[in-house]
């Protein structure tokens, strides 16, 4: 397929932090002609098609559960030869990842299903996953957005912090089980402890909250 990397890809209504990624891609795919991307979860597959459409190489990884539905979405999508599907979660990382070392590695909310501690650890693994000055953008649920009303674990130190939403927003959400709600300092701070270079740290306007670092 030929890859047109002239043209704006970063279309309106992009997430703030997928258009700062895929701004990275372009810039590496100029460079390098090859960039590797690892993309968890998978979602449906939008992001994952759209670094393909830049030339990007990318594995989207998620429960083995839901392989039958996220290769059907590759095959659709006609870009079979450049995603792949692993089975693989946050909390149950293989050895190695098809792709690795990565250039580029995206998380997408799921590190609240951690506690703190295990998602520090996670996130130090994700980097080591990365080349040297490969990047990972990390998006978190966070505590000061609509999220945080009715939290019991809202006051109590991030290293503790792990309860349910409230029933309300469990229902309006669909988000079940103990979450870890982070500031924008939380994450910096996971991130500094995980050894990453922090380059980027933002709060959206919906309160949740984003950063970007390095592998040094």
């Amino acid at each position: 397929m030929e890859t047109n990397i002239n043209a704006n890809p970063l279309e309106v209504g992009s997430d703030e932090l997928e258009r700062y990624a895929m701004e990275e891609c372009v810039k590496r795919q100029r460079l390098e002609h090859r960039v590797s991307v690892l993309i968890l979860p998978a979602g449906r597959c939008e992001m994952a098609i759209k670094f393909a459409r830049l030339g990007a190489t990318v594995t989207v990884a998620d429960d083995a559960a839901r392989q039958q539905e996220v290769q059907g979405r590759i095959l659709a999508s006609g870009l079979g030869e450049q995603i792949r599907f692993q089975a693989a979660t946050l909390g149950h990382l293989p050895d190695e990842l098809a792709g690795q070392p990565f250039d580029i590695i995206i998380v997408r909310r799921g590190l609240c299903g951690l506690p703190y501690d295990a998602a520090r650890q996670v996130t130090r693994q994700l980097l080591l996953r990365l080349r040297i000055g490969g990047k990972l953008y990390l998006s978190i649920l966070g505590l000061h957005s609509e999220l945080g009303e009715g939290y019991k674990a809202a006051d109590t130190p991030i290293d503790q912090r792990f309860a349910p939403l409230s029933p309300s927003l469990v229902k309006k959400y669909r988000i079940q089980g103990e979450v870890c709600l982070y500031s924008e300092r939380d994450l910096f701070m996971l991130l500094l402890q995980a050894g990453a270079s922090v380059l980027r740290t933002l709060t959206t306007t919906y309160g949740n909250v984003k950063g970007i670092a390095v592998r040094v």
